[in-house]
C-alpha cells in the first residue's frame, strides 16, 4: 500500500528511543519539562482528572467503541444482511484499529493526509454528496468522480472503475470512497460490487474509504448488504459516528477502523498514530460520554428509523394517489433522504424558487448532488409526519402549477 511523503515517520531520536524502552518495561519516568498541569494540582475542579494523550483516543472509550461494533454485528442490522453475511457471529474489533475523531469530516481530512500527496486523486462518487470534494481541496488532494448508473436501482460500473484506474491518472489515484449507502441516491453496495471494488483496488494499490454512517437506516434494501467495516481483502477506512447513529449532529463522535491486510494495517497505525499525535486526541469530556451514548445508539437508532420508514410509506401512498401523476421517487435503498423524479421540462431552479415564493420552502434540487440530468429534487424523510405531508404537497402542487 502506497501512504503519502506528508506524514514524518523518520526514526526517533536517541532520548525519544530511550523512553520508549522505559515505557516498555513499566518503567515510569519523570520530567524536567512537563507542562501538563492536571498533574500538578492546577486543573480546574469543574474538569478533574489528569490528562493522558492517548492520541487515537481514551483506551476506554474505544473498548466500548469496539465491543458495541462487535455485538452490533451480532444483533444484525436494518440494512439487509449484515448479520447473515457474518454468519450470525460477534465480530471481534480490536480498539487499537479504532480512532476517535470530532467527525467523519476530520476523519476524511486524516486519512487524505495519510494516503495523499499534493495531487494525487481520490475517487468520489457521482452523484454524491459535495462535502468530500471541499474536504479535498482543503487538503490539496484532486477529486474524480465514478459515475454511479440507475436502472431501477442504484448500481456500481466496475468496468468504469477499471478505465479510470488503468487510464493516465491511474498511478495518482490512491483511495476509493464508497458511500453505504450512498447520499443522496440511498444505495448500499450490493455483494457483487464488493467483490469487484476489492479485487480492483488491491491490483492498483487504491485504500478504500467507506463512509457508513447512514448504514443503519434500511428503506428498501436488498438482499445480501453489509458493512465494509472489518473487510480485510485490501486496506479500509471504516467511518461512521454519532451525528447520524444517534441523529444528533451535535454530538461530534466520529471514528476510523482500520482494516485489511496485516502490514498495510500496521504500516496505516503507525502513520495515523503521527497524524493524531500531532492533532491531539478527542476531548476527555466527550469520550468519557461515549458508553452511555452507545447504549442508547439501539433506541435511538430504531426510532430515527422508524419515522422514516413511516414517511417513505407516506410518500409511496400520496404519490399513487396524485391524479396529475407528474412526480415519482426513485428506489431508496436505505439512509433518510430520496431523491423526487420531476418532469424534466421544468428547471430545477424554478421548481424551487417557485416552492419558496408560494410556500416558504426551499430544497436541494439534483445538480446539487452532480445528477446528470434535469429533473431532481432531494427530500428528507425526517420530518414529523404532518409536516413531511406538507412538504410533499407542496412539491406536487408546484410541478402542477408550473406546468398550467
Amino acid at each position: 500500500m502506497r501512504f503519502s511523503s506528508r506524514v514524518d515517520i523518520s526514526e526517533p531520536n536517541p532520548i525519544a528511543q530511550a523512553d520508549a524502552r522505559a515505557a516498555s518495561r513499566g518503567m515510569a519516568l519523570g520530567r524536567l519539562n512537563d507542562s501538563n498541569p492536571t498533574r500538578h494540582g492546577l486543573g480546574p475542579a469543574a474538569i478533574p482528572g489528569v490528562y493522558a494523550a492517548q492520541p487515537r483516543g481514551p483506551l476506554k472509550a474505544r473498548e466500548a467503541l469496539a465491543d458495541f461494533l462487535g455485538s452490533r454485528d451480532m444483533r444484525g442490522s436494518q440494512g439487509g444482511g449484515d448479520l447473515e453475511s457474518r454468519g450470525g457471529s460477534r465480530r471481534a474489533v480490536d480498539p487499537e484499529r479504532l480512532y476517535l475523531l470530532s467527525s467523519t469530516s476530520q476523519a476524511y481530512s486524516w486519512l487524505f493526509k495519510l494516503l495523499c500527496d499534493a495531487d494525487d486523486i481520490v475517487l468520489v462518487p457521482k452523484p454524491g454528496y459535495p462535502l468530500i470534494e471541499s474536504i479535498a481541496r482543503l487538503e490539496c488532494v484532486r477529486t474524480r468522480e465514478y459515475q454511479l448508473g440507475f436502472d431501477g436501482s442504484w448500481f456500481i460500473d466496475a468496468a468504469a472503475l477499471k478505465t479510470l484506474l488503468n487510464g493516465p491518472d491511474g498511478p495518482r489515484i490512491r483511495a476509493l470512497v464508497l458511500i453505504n449507502p450512498n447520499n443522496p441516491t440511498g444505495s448500499y453496495i450490493k455483494p457483487q460490487e464488493r467483490g469487484a471494488v476489492v479485487a480492483l483496488c488491491r491490483a492498483h494499490d487504491v485504500a478504500l474509504i467507506a463512509d457508513e454512517v447512514f448504514f443503519d437506516y434500511a428503506l428498501e434494501p436488498f438482499a445480501g448488504n453489509a458493512r465494509l467495516a472489518g473487510e480485510n481483502g485490501v486496506v479500509t477506512f471504516a467511518l461512521d459516528g454519532f451525528s447520524k447513529m444517534l441523529a444528533a449532529p451535535h454530538a461530534k463522535v466520529g471514528w476510523i477502523e482500520v482494516s485489511g491486510p496485516k502490514p498495510d494495517v500496521d504500516e496505516a497505525l503507525r502513520r495515523l498514530d503521527v497524524i493524531a499525535d500531532d492533532y491531539l486526541p478527542m476531548s476527555d469530556i466527550i469520550a468519557e460520554r461515549i458508553p452511555e451514548l452507545l447504549a442508547a445508539a439501539p433506541a435511538q437508532t430504531e426510532r430515527v428509523g422508524s419515522r422514516v420508514q413511516g414517511n417513505l410509506a407516506a410518500l409511496h401512498a400520496m404519490l399513487s394517489r396524485d391524479p396529475d401523476g407528474l412526480v415519482s421517487v426513485l428506489r431508496a435503498e436505505g439512509g433518510w433522504n430520496v431523491l423526487l423524479r420531476l418532469p424534466a421540462v421544468l428547471d430545477e431552479n424554478d421548481v424551487v424558487l417557485a416552492m419558496i415564493r408560494d410556500h416558504r420552502l426551499s430544497g436541494q434540487p439534483g445538480y446539487f448532488f452532480d445528477m446528470t440530468s434535469n429533473g431532481y429534487l432531494a427530500l428528507s424523510l425526517l420530518p414529523e409526519p404532518e409536516e413531511f405531508t406538507r412538504n410533499v404537497r407542496a412539491v406536487l402542487d408546484t410541478v402542477a402549477g408550473l406546468l398550467d
